[in-house]
């Protein structure tokens, strides 16, 4: 769909020009600009004051080497980045994904995705991203450790409890904190809140781990609540088998639903009866096998080579949680041809844009990413918040701060499209009103953000 609104059309052709060869970075601008096109006609303070040319550029990007020795003695060389994206509203916040995908652009596209995300939680956080095309497969936990204290010694100068918090990511779990944090504390001699995600033993938030999969289900729930259904009775595909997308299975199925299908990169397995989440608890995150091994021990279940084809198999609701681009137009007609009432995104734009105009063009209820996978950053944030104030708090209260955002993200989403001329488009709706918050708080602290 092409631009309507010339001003925007404009700064988004300055944008390719400015930074090319990254397509996900024009691709998250695109959408986001296009979403403005109402604002923009009803905010002419928003264009005279150049919020728009500011927020399409980061504040900082931060390139660096990254040196460490592998188990044979060899000298190694990575790339490590941190995009500071936007502080307007609080500290730099996003993860540090590490996988050999990484770069300025994913990067870029990630930081901008997570202003808008981190805005619409609420929560006094700014937005950022990171990481390394390190790739941890396939390395001993000794070779993990020193490329992290490594990372970190170059990180550590950049960020702060009060300046940037970066938290986990594709690649980088509580293994990989765990050693970036030590490292932080020996250089920096102080135990500060710098990274979330952390162990429990060390500053870390229950619930944390479960919180982008739990609140993907529970911004789905309630979209599908306020067109007078549930999860309940439903069958459900669901593209990963990492944290996020195990953590919805778990969700889905407490809220009533059968989840029949999860993948990796090498393939899906499919099992009609429902996925046992302790076998895939075991086989993903004990053993740390390929998802394959699924269908050798549960009799009755299948695997099938070539993980876009997941979404293949029938179902009422599809919880892409994967990576960036996962589903293409192909795949959404399908699902749509299937069936399909709703579908959430719990990865980072994990659908192409002519993926999404299928949905939103054929009445499907979509919940896109900055929306629907906010769990995990806010639950960060509440991390954070804990840390700087000493406490703990129990799962218990951690899940219903987590659901009563989740909840609020859709409310607001819903009304700014309803008010925006867009109602029932989640898609604009949490573009505007992550946009909008931003927006004030660089006004009113002047040209310099």
């Amino acid at each position: 769909m092409a631009f309507k609104n010339t001003y925007l059309e404009g700064i988004f052709n300055k944008v390719c020009a400015r930074n090319a060869n990254e397509p996900e970075f024009h691709q998250a601008v695109e959408e986001v600009l296009k979403s403005l096109e109402p604002v923009v006609e009803k905010r002419p303070d928003i264009v005279k004051a150049g919020v728009i040319e500011r927020i399409v550029e980061p504040e900082r990007q931060i390139l660096f080497r990254v040196s460490w020795v592998n188990d044979k003695g060899e000298v190694q060389v990575n790339r490590g980045f941190r995009i500071q994206y936007n502080s307007a509203i609080g500290p730099y916040k996003g993860g540090l994904r590490l996988h050999p995908s990484v770069n300025a652009s994913i990067l870029k596209f990630l930081g901008f995705e997570q202003t808008f995300k981190n805005s619409l939680t609420g929560l006094p956080i700014g937005g950022g991203k990171g990481g390394s095309d390190f790739d941890p497969k396939g390395k001993s936990d000794l070779e993990i450790m020193r490329f992290c204290q490594s990372f970190m010694t170059e990180l550590a100068k950049h960020i702060g409890p009060d300046t940037d918090v970066p938290a986990g990511d594709i690649g980088t779990g509580a293994r990989e904190i765990g050693y970036m944090y030590g490292q932080y504390k020996r250089l920096q001699n102080e135990f500060t809140g710098i990274l979330t995600g952390k162990g429990l033993t060390y500053g870390g938030s229950l619930a944390r781990t479960e919180a982008t999969g739990y609140g993907l289900c529970y911004f789905t729930e309630k979209m599908l609540n306020d067109n007078n259904d549930s999860f309940k009775g439903k069958v459900v595909v669901i593209s990963g088998s990492g944290n996020v997308a195990i953590n919805a299975a778990v969700k889905a199925t407490q809220f009533g639903a059968k989840v029949i299908a999860l993948s990796d990169s090498g393939g899906y397995i499919v099992d009609n009866n429902g996925v046992n989440i302790d076998v895939i608890n075991q086989i993903k995150l004990v053993e740390r096998l390929r998802i394959s091994e699924y269908a050798k021990r549960v009799p009755g279940s299948t695997y099938t080579e070539n993980c876009h084809g997941i979404w293949s198999v029938k179902c009422d609701i599809a919880l892409p949680c994967a990576t960036q681009n996962e589903l293409d137009k192909a795949s959404a007609d399908t699902l749509v041809g299937n069936g399909v009432i709703a579908v959430g995104e719990g990865a980072n734009m994990p659908s192409t844009p002519e993926a999404i105009d299928v949905f939103i063009n054929n009445g499907i209820l979509f919940g896109p990413a900055k929306a629907a996978n906010a769990g995990g950053v806010a639950t960060s944030a509440l991390e954070m918040a804990q840390n700087s104030a000493r406490l703990s708090w129990t799962f218990e209260e951690v899940d219903a701060r987590l659901k009563d955002i989740m909840t609020n993200i859709y409310k607001n989403s819903a009304k700014a499209a309803k008010e925006y001329g867009a109602e029932g488009n989640l898609v604009i709706g949490a573009n505007i009103a992550g946009f909008l918050k931003v927006a004030e708080a660089m006004m009113a602290q002047g040209v310099a953000y």
